[in-house]
């Protein structure tokens, strides 16, 4: 039985849009990691690590972007703006239909 690995944020579904992409951009936001990390290859063992750190990282703001400090509150409302763009460039929908 092989360990999974995650593919990477740029190679991650929607986009990178996926509870592990949030969380490698989180981590960019709050510049536990450099944005040049994509997390490619990392095994479940060390992005639960990196889930931690973003986690704390979040308590004191409640888990909510509108109480980040500005300076956060702007890198990330930048950050997921282009994550969003490049989940629509590559065909992400947000449209739900009867069978979402």
């Amino acid at each position: 039985m092989s360990e999974q690995v995650y593919s990477g944020i740029d190679q991650d579904m929607d986009g990178g849009l996926t509870p592990l992409g949030r969380m490698v951009i989180d981590a960019w936001v709050f510049g536990i990691l450099p944005e040049s990390e994509t997390c490619a290859g990392w095994d479940m063992s060390q992005m639960q690590v990196l889930y931690e750190e973003v986690y704390a990282a979040w308590e004191p703001y409640a888990h909510l972007p509108s109480l980040l400090p500005p300076e956060l509150r702007q890198r990330h409302t930048v950050m997921y703006e282009q994550r969003i763009t490049v989940a629509r460039n590559s065909g992400w929908n947000t449209d739900l239909s009867d069978e979402s």
